[in-house]
């Protein structure tokens, strides 16, 4: 049966898995990290310990990088920082990358793009999340339209998890610029200005396009239950999403602030969500048909059990 290269590109919106472990790695599963490509922009969430090797395995190039966003400074999420950063400097990329975390864990985040000696010629922007909202943007940095956002989660020290979304667009209908007469470079002015003088008369860019709805992403680490979750899940096409535990061992989950597979899909269904990503599983489970069973339970949408190397599609547009 024929296999996609780890490293083959399925979509322009698609994320890849770096690592699914939670809290240690195992024979399987290597600490968290994720790469989502949004088009031209391509942001590195959660960069634990050997993201820089599982880099390589997935045929992701740091010079590629726009952003890093760190949910919280809990080192499964964090340790790869410092080689991340250590690779950006060495291949001397040229773009400024912003490096997104609550500002609580400043100092912890200082110390990983320091930790060891090197010839500095990484340019970072550290911004330190400090409430809800829009994430702003900093000079330098490559970017698309889409907006980043973070929202606070509820887990043993201050973490944010992160919304990416489209802004609504038009898609253009060939029949109605046809009948209107319209072509060619035509086409580009009329998206431009909204209205385009023609030997028949106004054409309207209402007159020959519909709505296109922006397409969003959401990720969502560790967390206890909390109003967060589901405002941050709310109709995403794409959510990542713990589930560090299944729902027989919901006390330890509740403890520890994380969630179960089942709450984690029950989210999703309420959400309206498209495509669900399971990830950050506890080295006690050994079988991920487990957490796919439960899942199903409640979610009927597209559902992925993470593994390491996996790439998910950010699903096509309604």
């Amino acid at each position: 049966m024929f296999q996609r290269p780890a490293n083959h590109r399925v979509s322009s919106r698609e994320l890849v898995a770096l690592g699914t472990a939670s809290q240690v790695p195992t024979r399987t599963r290597n600490h968290n990290g994720y790469v989502l490509f949004w088009d031209d922009e391509v942001i590195l969430f959660d960069p634990g310990e050997g993201s820089q090797r599982q880099m390589l395995h997935a045929g992701i190039s740091a010079t590629a990088l726009t952003r890093i966003a760190l949910t919280h400074l809990h080192g499964d999420h964090s340790l790869g920082l410092a080689g991340v950063v250590q690779r950006i400097s060495l291949d001397a990329v040229p773009q400024t990358i912003p490096i997104m975390f609550p500002e609580s864990g400043r100092r912890w985040v200082e110390n990983l793009c320091d930790a060891t000696a090197f010839y500095h010629q990484e340019r970072l922007a550290l911004q330190g999340i400090r409430r809800d909202g829009e994430v702003r943007r900093v000079p330098g940095e490559m970017h698309g339209p889409a907006v980043l956002s973070a929202a606070r989660l509820d887990h043993s020290l201050e973490a944010y998890g992160y919304r990416l979304d489209e802004p609504d667009g038009r898609r253009m209908v060939p029949e109605r610029l046809a009948a209107a007469g319209i072509a060619g470079p035509d086409v580009g002015r009329l998206t431009r200005e909204g209205t385009l003088e023609t030997a028949r008369g106004t054409v309207r860019l209402e007159d020959v396009s519909e709505p296109r709805p922006g397409q969003s992403f959401a990720f969502v680490m560790d967390t206890r239950m909390c109003d967060a979750v589901g405002r941050l899940a709310d109709g995403v096409d794409l959510l990542v999403i713990e589930s560090t535990y299944l729902d027989r061992d919901r006390g330890l989950a509740h403890d520890h602030g994380h969630l179960t597979a089942l709450e984690a899909a029950t989210v999703a269904a309420r959400a309206g969500v498209r495509s669900l990503v399971l990830t950050h599983f506890s080295q006690r489970y050994t079988d991920p048909a487990e957490f796919e069973r439960e899942a199903r339970t409640v979610f009927d949408g597209e559902l992925t059990v993470a593994a390491d190397l996996d790439r998910v599609a950010v699903p096509r547009r309604r």
